[in-house]
């Protein structure tokens, strides 16, 4: 599909998993996707939020927990960063 400039743009970009990468087709019913929230020093919400997918696979596995608190710790040394 064309936009008005006429650049090609797809219609649909399908989610990977955040934790293994691999591509949340539209039958995975069992996928999620979180917006956790980023906090300032005093504890209060800035307004801002990461947002990770997983799969039904991580889920399935019980892996999700660790996964995302994996994914939190390595998004929140982001941040802090920057």
């Amino acid at each position: 599909m064309q936009n008005e400039e006429g650049q090609n743009m797809d219609l649909y970009i399908p989610r990977k998993c955040s934790a293994t990468n691999r591509l949340i087709t539209s039958k995975d019913h069992a996928s999620v996707q979180i917006n956790v929230g980023h906090l300032d020093e005093l504890g209060r919400y800035t307004g801002t939020f990461s947002t990770f997918a997983l799969c039904g696979f991580v889920r399935a596995q019980g892996e999700a927990d660790s996964a995302l608190d994996r994914l939190w710790q390595k998004k929140k040394a982001e941040v802090r960063q920057q």
